[in-house]
């Protein structure tokens, strides 16, 4: 037996049209205003240039602030609005040229990135954590880029000893957004004041930086981060950031736009955590990435 129902009169429609109106509307994501480029794939993130024309600054020493000579990469369009920024630094002995060829690599990914020279290359993690400070705040207040930088949406990257500053930076300034550590060195295992989303990676036969030593306790210790991951490059020493690598490119690439830029179409590279096999020998995440976060 069927029930006799009634329809709504036009009255009750308008009234009920108005009830369900905020609901479909809060059902709608809200647009990502920091989105940039394209919708990623694994060809594009593993590129050796991304989708943004860029341009070299290099700055003198003369006129950098708390650190040495640097070398600025920006994309050249300014249709976009501005871009997150990254500071990197190099490890140990080293100059800025070691670490060079990721400037261009992120910043064609839509970034703006300063990569310098230490005041001393024998300068220790503590002191290139403040001189990764120094950078970014040349960066957004001084750089004739300065324009071009969203100065809330910041990052930090080091080799070796400048992979422990780079832990240095993010526990000291907690506004950063990102922090990556490339091989890092520090004789401070524990960092639980870093609240930035820090991507920490090792390399298996490391005999400078052991990773048993140096990137897993850091991992392990970055209990108040906003997300974390470790990933150990299979087979590689402690020198692998030195030259380009895929590897290391492709998940900084896709942490960067994540966590900087709170675009979740890069979440798809980083979880599920992925698989150890050629590439990596040990991989260990907070996933699943909260994307209520974004």
């Amino acid at each position: 037996m069927f029930r006799n129902t009634r329809v709504p009169a036009a009255g009750a429609l308008a009234a009920l049209a108005l009830v369900l109106a905020p609901a479909t509307a809060a059902a709608q994501p809200a647009p990502n205003p920091f989105e940039r480029g394209p919708d990623p794939t694994t060809q594009s993130i593993e590129a050796s240039r991304g989708p943004y024309a860029t341009e070299d600054l290099e700055v003198s020493d003369l006129r950098t602030p708390g650190f040495g000579s640097a070398v600025i990469t920006y994309p050249t369009t300014t249709a976009d609005g501005t871009f997150g920024a990254v500071a990197i630094v190099p490890g140990y002995t080293a100059r800025e040229s070691s670490i060079a060829w990721l400037r261009p690599r992120i910043a064609s990914q839509g970034f703006v990135v300063i990569s310098f020279n230490t005041n001393s290359t024998s300068d220790q993690p503590a002191a290139r954590g403040e001189q990764l400070l120094a950078a970014l705040d040349y960066l957004t207040q001084e750089s004739a880029v300065r324009d071009r930088v969203d100065p809330d949406r910041l990052a930090v990257m080091g080799h070796s000893m400048g992979g422990g500053g780079t832990l240095e930076a993010a526990a000291e300034r907690t506004s950063i957004e990102a922090a990556i550590p490339l091989t890092g060195w520090n004789a401070d295992k524990t960092w639980p004041g870093v609240q930035a989303a820090t991507l920490v990676v090792g390399a298996e036969n490391d005999s400078t930086a052991p990773v048993a030593r140096h990137s897993i306790p850091f991992y392990e210790s970055l209990t108040n981060a906003e997300e974390r991951a470790y990933l150990e490059l299979n087979g590689a020493s402690h020198f692998a950031p030195n030259s380009p690598n895929t590897t290391i490119a492709s998940y900084s690439i896709a942490w960067l736009k994540r966590f900087v830029d709170d675009d979740t179409r890069y979440t798809q590279f980083l979880c599920p955590a992925p698989r150890t096999g050629t590439a990596l020998s040990d991989v260990r995440t907070s996933c699943p990435i909260d994307e209520s976060q974004a």
